[in-house]
């Protein structure tokens, strides 16, 4: 999940060099969206190895 994100931060900073601002806002949307999906199952995934 964290390649999706890099992907989608590296497509966002080469669209914004380039010019192309919805492309680059869009691609920066996805890339948080997937970073906070990660994060939240990070955190369940070690509450649930203190659990076990």
């Amino acid at each position: 999940m964290l390649r999706w994100t890099i992907t989608f931060v590296v497509i966002a900073i080469i669209a914004a060099v380039l010019g192309f601002g919805g492309i680059a806002g869009a691609a920066a949307g996805i890339a948080k969206i997937i970073f906070y999906i990660f994060i939240v199952l990070f955190v369940l995934s070690l509450i649930k190895s203190l659990i076990k």
